[in-house]
C-alpha cells in the first residue's frame, strides 16, 4: 500500500486515540486541499508497505488505542487502494482492532469497503453537481448515489462539510438535500475553511477569500438541528 504519512491523532479521525494512515492518490482535485501532495497516485514522498507490515504495526500499537481508538485510513482517497484496503480492514477486525475510514464517498467499491469499517466518515463538498465539478474537478453523482445507499442501510455515518465562503456557505441547499432521507444514524460536522495546506501547493492556489465567520458555522448548525439533522463536532 502507498502511504504518504502516518501518526496518532485523538478523536478527529474517528473515536478515541487512533493510528492514522494517509494513503497516496486522490481522484478529486479540491482547490482548497490541505494535502495537495497526496493527489498524485505516484507521489514521490509515499512509502510502500505490505498489508501484513501495516497489520503488524497496528497490533504493536494496541496500547495506544485508548478511549475506543483504533486504526483510520484517510488520504488522499483511501478507497483508490480498495483491494489492499479491504484485505487489511478484515485482518484488523479479526484482531479486534476498531477500524475507520475517511473518504470522499465516490468509489464504486465503497459499500464493500464499508462492510469492514466500524466508523465511517465521508466528506460532502456540495449538493450541486455543476458547482461540485467546478471546484473539485468531477461531479457529485457517485457521491450522492453512495450516500443514499448508506442512508437506506441505516448504518452509522459521519458526514463532514467543509464550509468555504462564496462556494458552499449557504446551508439551505444542504438541508434541502439531506432532509429527504432517513439520517437517524448520521451526524453532520461543519469544518470552517482554513489555509493550512496553501504553502504546499506547487500550482496556483485559487481560493482567494474562503474564510467564513463563526456566525456562518452557527447558522449551519442551527438550520440542520431545526430540520431534525444531527450535528456533532470533533
Amino acid at each position: 500500500m502507498k502511504i504518504l504519512q502516518k501518526g496518532f491523532n485523538y478523536s478527529q479521525d474517528g473515536p478515541g486515540n487512533r493510528l492514522v494512515y494517509h494513503l497516496q492518490g486522490c481522484n478529486f482535485r479540491c482547490k482548497w486541499c490541505s494535502n495537495p501532495e497526496s493527489m498524485n497516485a505516484d507521489g514521490s514522498d509515499a512509502k510502500i508497505y505490505t498489508v501484513d507490515e501495516l497489520l503488524d504495526e497496528a497490533k504493536r500499537s494496541r496500547m495506544m488505542f485508548f478511549d475506543g481508538g483504533g486504526v483510520t485510513f484517510t488520504g488522499g482517497e483511501c478507497a483508490l487502494q480498495h483491494d489492499e484496503l479491504i484485505e487489511l480492514l478484515k485482518k484488523l477486525q479479526d484482531e479486534g482492532i476498531n477500524t475507520a475510514i475517511e473518504t470522499n464517498a465516490s468509489s464504486p467499491h465503497l459499500m464493500k469497503i464499508a462492510e469492514n469499517v466500524d466508523y465511517l466518515i465521508t466528506d460532502f463538498k456540495h449538493y450541486d453537481t455543476d458547482i461540485h465539478k467546478k471546484w473539485i474537478g468531477v461531479g457529485n453523482e457517485a457521491v450522492k448515489a453512495n450516500l443514499e445507499k448508506i442512508f437506506a442501510s441505516g448504518r452509522q455515518l459521519h458526514i463532514r462539510i467543509p464550509v468555504i465562503k462564496n462556494i458552499n456557505d449557504n446551508p439551505h441547499g444542504f438541508v434541502d438535500y439531506f432532509k429527504r432521507f432517513d439520517t437517524a444514524n448520521t451526524v453532520f460536522e461543519f469544518l470552517a475553511y482554513h489555509e493550512f495546506g496553501k504553502d504546499k501547493w506547487t500550482q496556483e492556489y485559487e481560493i482567494t477569500d474562503g474564510f467564513v465567520s463563526d456566525e456562518t458555522i452557527t447558522e449551519f448548525k442551527n438550520l440542520f438541528v431545526a430540520n431534525g439533522l444531527n450535528v456533532t463536532a470533533t
